[in-house]
């Protein structure tokens, strides 16, 4: 098929929906044109549980091995999972996955020796290039002489045993933990990470299904968790662990039944790894996480380093300054010990560490690395993105203690609260986030800023 791949190749990965924007044709191609950009003489691949991902794993596979690419399959996989046999084999590798868009869509995502992300600074525009070049009718560079081998290897207990030598959780007090996989990935790799911990594991959706017959798989919109929150107030669990459909992604519920903020659990893990590295070492923390993750990471002797959101800044960022540990609002995890990539399970594993360490409850726990009011993202459209952020800005630019900022978007920041407000990439929508030191103020300063941009 000759496509368009404007609309499938985004920022950081492939994305789009099979048949009609892609197929095992082009996904062939991308298989050729990765090996290509990446000149790797042997790659690794893996993909989750979405009706069309062996097809189009096992074409990428084909197009990397024409190459002249020694592939290793390592099927149903997470993406940390993908991620760890890219470090732990020190090879490129591909995994077959959309997260959590609806069934009907697939995608790829790619990294280097190491997990090195491969975005469109690091590879992807050429790969793309490529692809379209080729799928025109462009012949390809002459093939090796001995095309690759395709060859299957199994590294689910590989990883589960790489992250729990990352934390002990040995010693800690009996747990009940509701998990809900979402149908997800979640649901392959929790049961052998789990086995053997003192944890009494109340699953929820862990059969493989990625037409998600129950709810989506994303955890950060409220109506997914829903489910969660009910059966952990049900069986009178001690948390709730919810992942997306590739499982790269982790979100936690008290014993309430209430979601816990991801910046808190930033911060909780921050604390963690900052112990484990000697009460010292630098963490990374996007623009729109609370001020809560800096302040815990200086009081634990760390450096926080704030960044622009988006995974390819934070694991560069990481990279950059050696840090040990990475959050973002998203509830994504990037660990120094895990090639600086995301890992939602490693961070599941700190929280149940940190939970079972000590007697308090949950919701107890975390109330020290949860300070102030926050909003959470609140998405409106516009007709004119840079417009709105600018009339926003002159309509505060007469504030003497507001200090302004254009990291990512507009931040805007006083004493008492701070507000960023950035356009989507893909979307004719702006993001707003605030915080401030009570809830009556954030809702004050959201509201306005809302009114300014015509929410």
């Amino acid at each position: 098929m000759v496509a368009d791949l404007s609309q499938l190749v985004k920022a950081y990965d492939v994305r789009g929906v099979v048949p009609d924007q892609w197929d095992e044709s082009l996904a062939e191609l991308f298989g050729a044109a990765f090996v290509q950009v990446t000149e790797a003489d042997a790659i690794v691949v893996g993909h989750d549980m979405r009706p069309t991902s062996p097809a189009l794993s096992g074409a990428f596979a084909r197009g990397a091995a024409a190459r002249g690419a020694d592939v290793t399959l390592i099927g149903l996989c997470s993406t940390d999972q993908l991620y760890y046999a890219s470090g732990a084999l020190d090879l490129p590798g591909a995994m077959f996955t959309a997260s959590h868009n609806p069934a009907q869509y697939n995608g790829i995502k790619m990294c280097r020796a190491g997990a090195a992300p491969v975005g469109q600074d690091t590879g992807l525009r050429e790969i793309r290039t490529l692809v379209e070049q080729w799928s025109e009718g462009a012949p390809q560079p002459p093939a090796p002489a001995t095309p690759g081998t395709i060859t299957e290897r199994d590294t689910l207990t590989d990883y589960a045993a790489h992250l729990l030598g990352l934390v002990d959780l040995k010693a800690i007090r009996p747990l009940k933990v509701v998990v809900d996989a979402g149908n997800g990935m979640g649901g392959h790799t929790v049961p052998t990470v789990f086995e053997g911990l003192p944890l009494d594991l109340v699953p929820l959706y862990f059969d493989l299904d990625g037409t998600f017959p129950n709810h989506e798989a994303n955890p950060l919109d409220p109506k997914n968790i829903v489910d969660l929150q009910a059966r952990v107030v049900a069986e009178g669990a001690d948390l709730g662990l919810a992942f997306d459909g590739d499982a790269d992604r982790c979100f936690v519920v008290d014993e309430r039944g209430e979601g816990v903020s991801p910046s808190a659990i930033t911060a909780l893990v921050a604390a963690r790894e900052l112990a484990r590295n000697g009460g010292e070492g630098i963490v990374i923390h996007n623009l729109i996480t609370s001020w809560s993750v800096p302040e815990v990471v200086r009081e634990n002797g760390g450096t926080a380093v704030r960044t622009r959101v988006g995974h390819s800044f934070i694991k560069t960022e990481m990279a950059k300054h050696g840090a040990i540990f990475g959050g973002e609002h998203s509830a994504h995890y990037y660990f120094r010990d895990f090639w600086n990539a995301d890992t939602g399970m490693l961070a599941a594993l700190h929280v149940l560490a940190a939970l079972g360490g000590q007697t308090a409850p949950l919701s107890e726990l975390v109330a020290q690395y949860d300070r102030y009011a926050g909003s959470g993202e609140i998405n409106s459209t516009v007709t004119d993105q840079s417009a709105s952020v600018a009339e926003v800005k002159a309509a505060y630019a007469t504030r003497d203690d507001a200090a302004f900022d254009e990291l990512d978007g507009l931040t805007v920041t006083t004493p008492d609260w701070w507000f960023n407000l950035r356009a989507s990439n893909t979307e004719p929508l702006l993001r707003l986030n605030v915080e401030a030191r009570d809830e009556r103020t954030m809702e004050t300063v959201r509201d306005e800023v809302l009114a300014l941009i015509g929410h």
